[in-house]
């Protein structure tokens, strides 16, 4: 009866501050990306065009998301996992490289990796579900989603992706604070982690990400290259000053000095234009919609749905994390573009994806 009832009353149980604080970060990086497009940048109005599309279709799969209960998620989480996993084998089966990757599907329309994040999480999430996190204690217990985390991030490793795989597994880590496993065993898992990491930089990295690297540490000892992107948005972020330097009056924009700026480094743009107040209005917006996840993660009724949504959370925290790191040069450039913010399609949509999940546990939230 009572799930009828709220089933009846779905505008009441809508969550619409969380679906104003989305729309305000869309609308937002929208205008940004009018501003980074009318510097010049080859198909500009193409690009805006586009960015709209997307934006229509990514409300249509909200609406889509928003319709079936999160528990069926639940319930299909492995097909959800599987499927995912299928289409990151069918991109290193089929794909063309393209900037030394091979990562892309449909002439490069298509990244499947952004869609095996999430289902990534919906399977760690149905893990966790049966397997409430306090009560793992063991690194033995941590078997089953270490292999959920580590399928996927090896396959994007293999399609020579390594930004995305490093993302996908700081997502998939997200979770660790909520599991009972010693301090000491931490540490020895910190002490591996810290050896692979090495060797994958020594024998595992390709020159040019090896360059990113040492550009990202001296940007001075190349920069007309390897240093060139992260120097260029350095000179964006310190010239917007306190206010700005004003919509479509930045000179590292218009000039074109910013590398990829309506994609990895659209907030360089913003930060030029609107200044150190402007940027960080839209990172208050960005913590508003992290900490109100965690607070739909706090009031689910369900350990799935709670699991879930800090999961989901992880999505849209670290891409933010790092690409604003990467603007900053605190980070190396590897090419994360901006939640919600950003000119792309792939990314979009699977954040689509992560705010429709998000509304969606919210909203059910009174259903027994």
């Amino acid at each position: 009866m009572s799930e009828l009832r709220v089933e009846g009353n779905r505008g009441q149980q809508f969550d619409w501050l969380l679906a104003g604080i989305v729309v305000s970060l869309a609308l937002m990086g929208l205008a940004n990306l009018v501003s980074a497009a009318a510097s010049g940048v080859e198909g500009g109005s193409d690009i805006i065009a586009r960015q709209m599309t997307v934006l229509g279709l990514g409300v249509l799969v909200i609406g889509v998301v928003l319709a079936i209960d999160y528990r069926h998620y639940d319930r299909f989480a492995y097909v959800i996992y599987a499927g995912s996993i299928f289409l990151l084998l069918l991109t290193l089966a089929v794909a063309e490289e393209t900037r030394g990757a091979r990562a892309w599907l449909f002439s490069g329309r298509f990244q499947p990796s952004e869609l095996a994040k999430v289902g990534m999480v919906i399977a760690l999430a149905h893990y966790f579900g049966r397997n409430p996190p306090t009560s793992i204690r063991r690194l033995r217990d941590l078997f089953v989603p270490g292999l959920l985390v580590a399928i996927p991030v090896g396959l994007i490793v293999a399609q020579k992706d390594l930004g995305v795989a490093v993302l996908t597994l700081l997502i998939g880590l997200t979770l660790l604070p909520l599991v009972n496993v010693p301090l000491r065993a931490w540490v020895g898992i910190g002490l591996f982690g810290a050896a692979g990491l090495a060797a994958l930089i020594k024998y595992g990295l390709k020159g040019y990400q090896r360059e990113r690297i040492l550009g990202f540490l001296d940007p001075s000892r190349d920069p007309l290259a390897s240093g060139y992107q992260q120097m260029q948005s350095k000179i964006a972020v310190g010239s917007g000053g306190l206010f700005g330097t004003g919509w479509q009056e930045g000179t590292q924009t218009q000039l074109r000095f910013l590398p990829t700026q309506h994609t990895d480094f659209a907030f360089s743009v913003l930060a030029e234009e609107w200044g150190f107040l402007g940027s960080s209005l839209v990172l208050v917006v960005y913590a508003m919609m992290l900490l109100w996840g965690l607070l739909i993660a706090r009031n689910s009724k369900d350990t799935f749905g709670a699991v879930l949504a800090i999961g989901l959370v992880g999505t849209l925290l670290w891409p933010a994390a790092i690409n604003v790191a990467m603007v900053l040069g605190l980070a190396p450039v590897i090419g994360v573009p901006l939640p919600l913010f950003s000119y792309g399609g792939s990314a979009l949509l699977s954040a689509a994806i992560t705010i429709g999940l998000l509304l969606n546990i919210s909203m059910r939230r009174y259903v027994f």
